[in-house]
């Protein structure tokens, strides 16, 4: 696939669990009712473990959304986090932010337990609370002005290779990925967005100092092997 494309298909990147949307997306300028975000608990955990292979997610704490946050709904025991992403993770000027019908299944390692979850959990009871994305974006450069914003340690990663995946405007499943978080880095130290290089960073995240690279894998997290994208 080319670069062009591949920029186009991950056009749409959530802050920490990145969505790719649809390019031409409509905008949100608020958000929906509550409702639409809702899911059913037992089908909201059996695609959160869908982020990642069995292996992982099997033993791994889920979370599910709430009417007050995110919730402990299966504790695990191997340090990793599984959820489903909604799209007030996204970066404040992208087109999907609060779009209802996003459902990202995203599975954090340790580190990105340790350094992403507390941003996700975050931005959920802002967004319940009923901030708006430049109230959001002010209380962000609040923080990082007083030196409380929680940036991610080394290794921080998640799994988003989920079949089951709707990432975008039109339901876009886009591609099974791992998203690898770091803080205070240009795209040239990663090889980002370069001709050849699998290696992506479709949005900018500011005011958040935190970089989200995308890296394209060939399997979903069921083992079957991902259609070639053209």
């Amino acid at each position: 696939m080319s670069r062009k494309a591949l920029k186009t298909a991950a056009g749409a990147v959530l802050l920490g669990a990145t969505i790719a949307g649809a390019a031409g997306a409509t905008a949100y300028s608020r958000m929906a009712p509550l409702d639409r975000y809702l899911m059913d608990p037992a089908a909201e955990i059996a695609l959160a473990r869908s982020a990642a292979p069995p292996s992982i997610s099997g033993k791994a704490t889920v979370l599910v959304l709430t009417r007050h946050g995110y919730e402990t709904a299966v504790k695990g025991s191997n340090g990793y986090v599984c959820l489903v992403d909604r799209t007030w993770f996204a970066e404040f000027d992208n087109p999907i932010f609060w779009n209802p019908v996003v459902r990202g299944p995203d599975c954090l390692n340790p580190a990105a337990v340790r350094g992403m979850l507390p941003h996700y959990i975050e931005r959920t009871k802002w967004a319940l609370a009923g901030l708006s994305i430049a109230q959001m974006s002010e209380r962000t450069r609040a923080e990082i002005a007083a030196k409380t914003y929680v940036l991610p340690e080394p290794g921080a990663m998640s799994f988003m290779m989920s079949k089951q995946q709707i990432l975008g405007e039109q339901g876009t499943h886009w591609h099974p990925h791992l998203m690898f978080f770091v803080a205070n880095v240009s795209d040239d130290a990663f090889g980002a967005n370069y001709d050849g290089s699998p290696v992506l960073h479709p949005y900018a995240s500011a005011p958040d100092p935190i970089a989200t690279f995308l890296v394209p894998v060939g399997k979903w997290s069921d083992g079957t092997p991902a259609m070639a994208m053209h």
